[in-house]
């Protein structure tokens, strides 16, 4: 960094579309005032765009990757932008066919185990992500994109190791979309999610970028944008009709159903829950892809404790919670046990729903997670609203020694 300030000082170059805003956001002045482009790439990296090719897909998510490295304020405060889901979602439903990544003769040389290494370290970083919470090490992993993956994207591959190279980075961004997502990063969780869906395209991995679409569909019901949502989680269900899996199906028509449970539509909402449930019996663990082997019955469960309690049917949402718990999977089971409490809060039960969020918060500990951190507020809301009691004063006093619940206070 000090050699490349001293060649703008000696006039040898000038700061690049990335740097160049930066430091107009440093100094608080326009570019042209300092001498500089305006950055056109600046615009790129705030914009929710689709890429419109291969190439168009790895220039921008390494330029995501540095910026979200460089802490580049106005992009890691961005908001999501609702027109940049239908515009992903219908071009890539309407996509002829899949682009090629262009064998490329320049760069290091890449092989099928340069991808294989891509591969087991990103599922390291799912492993400490289901365990302690997205901004655990969200960092780290955009540090490993950066500076290991990103110079393999520019590299020399053949046709075949580009397709496993592009499905691989974008199962990986996708992880790096979901551990912003739980950062409450909205805005640039949404943009890797986009460009999650082009390389998966690219690589003609369908059944991903069916669970790429299903990830949207996740995030926009969170953001309470759930007519999106629904059609985000109908969109995967139709791409990947002719390849897609017990499993998958039964993820997408759950998405599907926990979009209806906040609109209200409570038949609809039940009608995709009992489609999940039977796509869910027809699986075949041989068959599907492992990055899916995690959603199983008590996810499913969790899915639908989660639409009953959207729906006010509180016994019906405390009796899937109760079979939520797998038991490994932490922040799941966190936000498992949160849904069973508001249940019984909404059940009139306060004294079980205090008990049930004392073990909420036991279990969490370890987390280091927004998406927790919200679950907390919406309950002590919802508690609040019910009224002073005993119960409610005893958690207030035993939570004290939690972080989640003190930043849930906030």
């Amino acid at each position: 960094m000090k050699r490349r300030i001293a060649s703008w000082e000696n006039g040898h170059s000038t700061p690049d579309d990335f740097y160049g805003p930066l430091l107009s956001h440093a100094f608080a002045a326009e570019a042209a005032d300092l001498g500089l482009a305006d950055g056109e790439h600046k615009d790129v990296l705030l914009a929710s765009a689709y890429p419109a090719s291969p190439d168009g897909a790895v220039e921008t998510v390494t330029r995501l990757w540095h910026a979200d490295l460089s802490q580049y304020e106005p992009l890691l405060t961005a908001e999501p932008s609702e027109p940049a889901w239908s515009e992903a979602s219908l071009r890539w439903l309407v996509a002829p066919e899949p682009s090629i990544p262009r064998p490329r003769t320049a760069g290091i040389r890449v092989g099928f185990g340069d991808v294989a290494a891509v591969k087991t370290t990103a599922d390291m970083f799912a492993q400490l992500d289901d365990q302690f919470g997205g901004n655990h090490a969200r960092r780290s992993i955009i540090q490993y994109l950066e500076s290991d993956v990103a110079p393999l994207l520019h590299g020399s591959y053949s046709e075949q190791v580009g397709r496993a190279l592009f499905s691989t980075v974008a199962e990986a961004t996708l992880l790096a979309g979901w551990m912003s997502y739980d950062a409450c990063r909205h805005g640039l969780a949404q943009r890797y999610f986009l460009q999650a869906l082009r390389l998966s395209q690219d690589a003609d991995d369908r059944r991903l970028a069916g669970s790429i679409l299903s990830a949207m569909s996740h995030q926009a019901t969170f953001l309470g944008k759930y007519t999106q949502a629904a059609t985000l989680a109908r969109a995967a269900l139709m791409g990947i009709s002719s390849v897609a899996t017990p499993t998958l199906r039964a993820q997408f028509h759950a998405m599907e159903a926990r979009a209806l449970a906040r609109t209200g539509d409570v038949s609809a909402c039940e009608a995709a829950l009992s489609a999940a449930t039977t796509a869910l019996e027809g699986r075949n663990s041989q068959d599907e892809p492992e990055w899916i082997s995690y959603f199983d019955e008590a996810e499913l469960a969790a899915e639908a404790a989660h639409c009953f309690r959207d729906v006010n049917s509180a016994r019906q949402a405390v009796a899937h919670a109760e079979n939520a718990m797998s038991g490994s999977h932490v922040r799941s089971d966190f936000f498992a046990t949160m849904v069973l409490a508001d249940a019984h809060l909404r059940a009139g039960d306060v004294e079980e729903a205090c008990r049930v969020a004392l073990d909420a918060l036991d279990l969490g500990e370890q987390l280091k997670s927004a998406r927790c951190v919200s679950y907390l507020a919406e309950f002590r809301r919802n508690l609040g609203a019910a009224g002073p009691g005993t119960a409610a004063r005893d958690l207030a006093e035993q939570a004290q020694e939690h972080r989640l619940w003190l930043a849930a206070g906030r």
